[in-house]
């Protein structure tokens, strides 16, 4: 019996993880169950899953958690912890064998960071992880020998499409982007384009940050730099088309010309199981692709004029250092700002440019520095937001 911490288990990732780990009861078995301050979700998969440990972002979620579970034998609840310090605790027991890391945001870093230090099987969701601390995560990754298993659907499909051949065989990574909700809408209109029109996003369900980074495609060049670091790519050979019906997830081209494409429906418990029982494969309960059914696939070339947070992304994982740490706290900070209608759309990419321009590039020695960057670009990012959301009013006035 495999033990599994689940980090971000009231998440879209986490529930479906769960929802495969309920697929296999004879062979996983849930360790630890780590989310913010949804108690109540935590509370029913604590019924079904029975951790051995339930951990939340601070006390007062976990008092309230406590009142939620009362009514359990104390011989099935399991112990409350909260805070970072308790969510690297589980993520490194000793008895865990997997780790899927999919806490939304720099949060996630340090856990997943000790879990791949001391070598545990990682199933990574969490972008922050590489995007933030690339080159200390993948340094302890080849300390450790442990191989990250890459969760989003476009990695996941590299890594097996890249199971198929030499990894000196291959020309250049192609990754996938649905293109978004606003693929065709005139650039002239960006600036009037609403937070509940960002949200709805034609392929995918997924939480509010994420939905945003796809409307600018942000998360493309997050994805690009994951891939950069997760198969040691250079920018210059992994490339992103709009695929929009988001069927093929990533290709590899090889030297002689042949392309291999990875194909799957939209449902991540494919990829997520893929990642749990690597090197097997297991019947997964997601919908077959009929090859027999008239179909169109379409691809395109990204504009990066239209959606320069691509074009960002790029330039900051060329520029190395902690410039990846500045976008992605910088964006976190701009796509906050968008939600709550201080700053417009087109600002979102403006705002994450200048705080790249004003924070220092560095190489950051250990996690601790890694998080000091990300706190410093938090702030100046939010400082940008001020001055932004000052100009947007008097605009509106």
């Amino acid at each position: 019996m495999e033990l599994v911490t689940v980090l971000g288990s009231t998440g879209s990732i986490g529930v479906n993880t769960l929802d495969v780990l309920r697929r296999f009861p004879d062979r996983y078995s849930v360790y630890a169950l780590v989310a913010g301050s949804n108690t109540a979700l935590l509370a029913d998969q604590i019924r079904e899953f029975r951790p051995r440990i339930a951990v939340v972002a601070d006390t007062e979620a976990q008092d309230r958690l406590a009142r939620q579970i009362a009514d359990l034998p104390p011989n099935q609840r399991p112990e409350l912890l909260s805070g970072s310090a308790a969510r690297v605790a589980v993520a490194s027991a000793s008895e865990v064998d997997f780790v899927l890391s999919a806490i939304v945001g720099v949060a996630g870093l340090e856990a997943t960071y000790h879990a791949i230090r001391l070598g545990k099987r990682v199933g990574l969701a969490n972008k922050e992880t590489l995007v933030a601390g690339g080159s200390l995560v993948m340094a302890a990754a080849r300390a450790s020998g442990t191989e990250i298993l890459p969760v989003d659907s476009e990695h996941n499909g590299a890594h097996q499409c890249l199971r198929s051949g030499r990894r000196e065989d291959v020309k250049r990574l192609i990754l996938t982007a649905s293109g978004g909700p606003f693929r065709n809408l005139p650039k002239t209109e960006f600036v009037h384009v609403t937070p509940a029109q960002a949200l709805n996003h034609p392929t995918w369900k997924m939480g509010p940050r994420i939905t945003i980074d796809s409307a600018t495609l942000m998360n493309k060049g997050f994805e690009v730099i994951e891939a950069c670091w997760l198969f040691d790519f250079p920018t210059s050979e992994v490339d992103v088309v709009v695929h929009p019906q988001s069927t093929v997830h990533a290709m590899i081209e090889f030297e002689d010309g042949s392309v291999m494409a990875q194909v799957s429906a939209t449902d991540m418990r494919m990829p997520i199981q893929y990642a749990l029982t690597y090197p097997a494969r297991e019947d997964a309960p997601v919908p077959r692709y009929d090859f027999t059914t008239a179909r169109t696939w379409e691809f395109y070339p990204p504009d990066f004029e239209r959606f320069p947070c691509l074009k960002l992304a790029y330039a900051a994982q060329d520029a190395g250092g902690s410039a990846t740490c500045t976008l992605n706290a910088a964006d976190e900070i701009a796509v906050e700002a968008f939600l709550n209608e201080r700053i417009s759309f087109p600002g979102i990419a403006s705002l994450v440019e200048e705080t790249l321009s004003r924070v220092p590039n560095r190489t950051p020695q250990s996690v601790d520095e890694v998080l000091a960057i990300d706190a410093e670009s938090r702030r100046t990012a939010r400082e940008v937001v001020d001055r932004q959301a000052v100009t947007v009013g008097m605009a509106k006035g």
